[in-house]
């Protein structure tokens, strides 16, 4: 009878803290406003990239370095400049260019007669679509051609290869979102199971897992990371291992430091008096009251785990071509910071709205699953 009244007791307070912290959390003007950024942030991510109408390795080899813009381009006149490179690699001369609307009528010339097979050179332009022929004169030298514009959006601007940048950083986004969630995930369920079983048994097996915690620690990360990718190249899975084999060490630390407050516990006392198992012990009373604190060092970890990853891309152990992350697209426009500067502003603009939303959330989260406040 005493145990079914402990684990309703322990269920009771469960649901309660959860109730109160969900009713703070509703009530936080700022909690909510973090929590529509990040969901803002994932939904753009996650349907951003088929709605730009660009493919995010898709080259414009006619607009490397574009700015940000909200106007279409080709712009007029760029049209031309663009006409006579195309004219170039086609070995013809472009003559009585005239724009209408969204289509070029010209005509080309050559001292011998033009092949019309050069019109899919207009088809391989970035500015220019298929090209038909009008009319062509008797010795075949003169060739009259109509051709439409493609209409091109880049509202973020291109990168140095031509490549659209809110593109390229939507899908960046994909994969520092899910390698934060993943390696918190992983660390959350390594450093929970590990930190409270140390902190619950105590005694030596305590000294002896924390002591193969401090070892852990004392291993330089950076250096750690330049092993592994000296042995098994640069990969998504590799960052994935390095991050989670050291972030779980922080919540096994803090875990146990919780599990041995709460271990010393009437309620604890109790269950041990009344015969209950060590693993029983963790399942009711242990892990149920490491809930607030662990939830709300989870959110906060999730910044860490991408920022963790945007600087090892940076240091360029980290994300490779063709595959991206913010932290990759940041580092390109390091490089590119004086001659275009948005190729810079835009994914750290993105990271530093994620960070600072998880981060404000996090606070609020571990405020609100206070049991003592």
């Amino acid at each position: 009878m005493s145990r079914s009244a402990s684990g309703l007791g322990a269920a009771f307070a469960e649901a309660s803290l959860l109730a109160r912290a969900r009713r703070r959390l509703l009530g936080d003007g700022l909690a909510r406003a973090c929590a529509a950024v990040l969901a803002l942030v994932a939904l753009a991510c996650l349907v951003g990239p088929s709605l730009t109408g660009h493919p995010y390795d898709r080259l414009y080899y006619d607009y490397p370095g574009t700015p940000p813009s909200l106007a279409l381009y080709p712009k007029p006149e760029a049209v031309r400049p663009a006409l006579d490179r195309l004219a170039f690699r086609m070995r013809v001369r472009a003559e009585d260019v005239a724009v209408t609307g969204a289509t070029i009528r010209l005509t080309l010339s050559a001292d011998r007669p033009v092949d019309p097979r050069v019109l899919t050179f207009f088809s391989r332009s970035d500015v220019f679509g298929d090209a038909r022929t009008v009319a062509r004169s008797q010795d075949g030298r003169r060739l009259t051609v109509e051709a439409p514009l493609r209409a091109l959006r880049f509202l973020a601007g291109t990168d140095a290869l031509g490549r659209d940048l809110l593109t390229r950083t939507l899908v960046a986004g994909r994969l520092s979102l899910a390698l934060g969630l993943m390696a918190t995930a992983v660390a959350l369920g390594i450093g929970v199971a590990y930190g409270a079983l140390a902190g619950t048994l105590g005694g030596r097996v305590d000294a002896a897992m924390m002591r193969l915690v401090d070892i852990l620690y004392s291993l330089p990360f950076v250096f750690f990371v330049i092993m592994l990718v000296v042995f098994f190249g640069r990969s998504v899975a590799l960052i994935f291992v390095a991050v989670g084999a050291v972030e779980w060490l922080d919540m096994a630390r803090i875990v146990r430091a919780e599990a041995q407050a709460i271990r010393r516990r009437d309620y604890v006392r109790a269950a041990e008096a009344l015969g209950l198992s060590t693993a029983a012990i963790l399942r009711r009373h242990v892990v149920p009251n490491l809930l607030g604190p662990v939830i709300a060092f989870a959110a906060l970890m999730v910044p860490r785990v991408i920022l963790l990853e945007s600087f090892l891309s940076f240091l360029g152990l980290g994300v490779q071509e063709p595959a991206t992350s913010w932290g990759v697209l940041i580092a390109d426009g390091a490089r590119s910071l004086e001659s275009a500067p948005w190729m810079l502003i835009v994914p750290a603009s993105f990271l530093v709205a994620t960070l600072l939303a998880l981060t404000l959330l996090g606070e609020r989260l571990r405020d609100a699953l206070d049991v003592r406040a």
